[in-house]
């Protein structure tokens, strides 16, 4: 989720998002990472969108922060389009990192998904942002994988977790650390139907769902 504010003169659309993490494996440094990963990809490829016939130059601002003290009140009673809540644990029901929708402002990342250059946390940001998994999951000559498509997607060798693997067994699907945000995944975002009020609109919307730690029920200890 996020805060689009327009620029007229400069020509450009900001989207402003506030990352807030919180849980037993989340840090500062991690915090950081995550925004870092986030911008940078999202930014690589310097998406436009049309608004009232004029094109604006996309750009994303990523701010974060760590919150260990964060309570569910908090999360309920949020009402700022910038902020985005992500639970972080060793321990996750599926074995996932996941978020509450598409269009969303809450999720629960698993640790292990979060290492440097993952593209998990950029994935998941679209997801808030409103995009959905592709439907073909074969993309076999289409190159890049683009940011949103999912674990398990079929594609050439060189983006495979192993390239010498036949395609769709164990280690012949797509390696996350090749996708890419691409310039059709700031066109999805459609955010040329967006309505700004006083140069500013909504990206999203609120699920203000705090996470608890799943571990605390499963019977697993970290």
């Amino acid at each position: 989720m996020g805060e689009a504010e327009i620029n007229q003169t400069n020509g450009i659309v900001t989207i402003h998002s506030h990352i807030v993490c919180y849980g037993a494996a989340a840090s500062e440094e991690l915090a950081l990472q995550i925004q870092n990963e986030i911008e940078s990809m999202w930014n690589e490829p310097r998406g436009t969108t049309l608004v009232n016939g004029q094109s604006f130059l996309v750009q994303f601002h990523i701010t974060s922060q760590y919150n260990k003290g964060l309570t569910e009140l908090d999360v309920l009673q949020n009402t700022d389009p910038r902020n985005n809540y992500f639970r972080i644990e060793e321990f996750a029901h599926g074995n996932i990192s996941f978020v509450d929708g598409l269009g969303c402002n809450t999720g629960y990342f698993k640790l292990e998904n979060l290492y440097v250059g993952s593209s998990t946390a950029a994935h998941e940001y679209g997801h808030t942002l409103g995009l959905d998994h592709p439907q073909i999951m074969d993309i076999r000559g289409k190159g890049i994988p683009g940011i949103m498509y999912p674990r398990g997607t079929i594609v050439d060798p060189p983006f495979q977790y192993d390239p010498t693997k036949p395609p769709g067994v164990t280690g012949g699907t797509m390696h996350p650390m090749h996708r890419k945000v691409k310039s059709t995944d700031i066109a999805d975002l459609n955010l040329h139907k967006l309505r700004f009020t006083k140069s500013k609109a909504i990206v999203g919307d609120f699920t203000n769902i705090y996470h608890w730690n799943h571990a605390e029920n499963s019977g697993e200890n970290f």
